[in-house]
């Protein structure tokens, strides 16, 4: 359904993303709000931007799951990292929620920004997310 492609004659993407996203005529598109790596309680899934990271991709495939789509239908990705410091967890986690959603290597469009900080301290990522919701039957 999501066509996904880095066009000839441009670089080939530094990371984990593809130039390009398509949806097909019709589709409807889901909007995704920034996710930060909480619990269904609130509380935060750790101090470290690996495990909020990781928590980030559980509730993005939750969310998806609820609008009655899934990862294979991600569109694009935004990622905000507060603190180059925090990079490295950020990917890590990353890399396995791609590597379980993306064998082929099939990836969303996806644009990654480091910022001085997010909208508390806690938070250490935020990933705001479009994805395709599929026609039913």
């Amino acid at each position: 359904m999501v066509r996904r492609w880095s066009p000839a004659g441009i670089g080939a993407p530094v990371g984990q993303y593809s130039h390009l996203a398509a949806a097909p005529a019709g589709a409807d598109l889901l909007f995704v709000s920034g996710q930060v790596g909480t619990l269904a309680d609130g509380s935060f899934a750790g101090t470290d931007a690996y495990a909020q990271t990781r928590q980030i991709f559980a509730n993005l495939a939750a969310l998806l799951a609820s609008a009655g789509s899934g990862p294979e239908h991600l569109v694009k990705l935004f990622t905000m990292v507060a603190g180059a410091d925090h990079l490295a967890g950020c990917r890590a986690a990353r890399a396995e929620a791609f590597a379980g959603w993306f064998p082929g290597g099939d990836w969303p469009a996806h644009s990654l920004i480091v910022v001085s900080a997010l909208a508390s301290p806690e938070i250490l990522v935020e990933v705001e997310a479009v994805a395709l919701v599929p026609a039913a039957g």
